[in-house]
C-alpha cells in the first residue's frame, strides 16, 4: 500500500524575498523543511544517475578536478541557451521532485514545507502539494537586497529576476502570502499564526 503524505505546504517567492528567512523560523517551530536547492545538489552528487546523465549529454568537461559537477561553468554553458538549459532541467527537475516526494512520504510530523524557488514555473508537477505560500516583496526591493546580498550591479540583478516567473504568477497560486517588505523581525509574527493554521488544517487532514 503507497504511503499517503501528511500535510504538504510549498514555500515559495521571488530571489531575495526572503524565503530562507521564514523558512528557518518554521524549522524553528520544528517543522522540516525539504529545500529543493538540497535536492538539486544531492540528484548531482558523484555516483548519482543525475550526474552521470549529465556527463553523457554535456560531456566530461562539466566536471572539476575532484569529479563533481563544475556548477559555474555549468551556469555559463546554459545561461542564454534555451536548448541547453532545457536540457538540463528534463534531467534534474524530475530527480529533484522525486527527492523531495520520498522525504515528504517520510516524514512523520502533522505537516512538513518544501522550499522550492521555481514552484510558480512547475507548479503542475506538484499536484500532491496541499498549499502554497508565497513570501512576496516588491521588485525594487528585490533589486536592492539582491545586489547587496550577491554584490552584483543593477543590471545584472534585474536580469536574474526576469528570468523567474512573474510576481503576478507567483500570487496567483498562493494560497497564503507573507509580505516581507520590512524588517525581518516582523516575520515572526506571520510565522507564528501561519504555523497555527498549518497544524489545524492537518488535523483536518488526517
Amino acid at each position: 500500500m503507497t504511503p499517503h503524505p501528511g500535510y504538504v505546504v510549498a514555500l515559495t517567492g521571488g530571489i531575495a524575498a526572503g524565503k530562507s528567512a521564514v523558512s528557518r523560523r518554521f524549522a524553528a517551530l520544528g517543522i522540516h523543511v525539504y529545500d529543493a536547492d538540497v535536492a538539486a545538489r544531492e540528484v548531482v552528487a558523484p555516483g548519482s544517475e543525475g550526474l552521470a546523465a549529465i556527463v553523457t549529454h554535456f560531456g566530461p568537461g562539466v566536471l572539476d578536478a575532484e569529479g563533481q559537477l563544475d556548477r559555474a561553468s555549468m551556469r555559463q554553458r546554459v545561461f542564454g541557451n534555451d536548448t541547453e538549459r532545457r536540457t538540463l532541467e528534463a534531467i534534474t527537475h524530475p530527480r529533484v521532485r522525486a527527492w523531495l516526494r520520498e522525504r515528504v512520504l517520510a516524514d512523520t510530523g502533522l505537516y512538513c514545507m518544501l522550499a522550492i524557488p521555481l514552484f510558480a514555473e512547475n507548479h503542475e508537477h506538484y499536484h500532491w502539494v496541499d498549499r502554497a505560500l508565497v513570501v512576496d516583496a516588491p521588485e525594487s526591493l528585490q533589486l536592492q537586497r539582491l545586489m547587496q546580498r550577491d554584490g552584483i550591479d543593477e543590471a545584472l540583478a534585474r536580469r536574474m529576476i526576469e528570468r523567474q516567473a512573474r510576481r503576478e504568477h507567483r500570487l496567483s497560486l498562493a494560497h497564503d502570502v507573507i509580505e516581507n517588505s520590512g524588517d525581518e523581525a516582523a516575520l515572526d509574527q506571520a510565522v507564528a499564526e501561519l504555523h497555527t493554521r498549518y497544524l489545524s488544517l492537518a488535523e483536518a487532514k488526517r
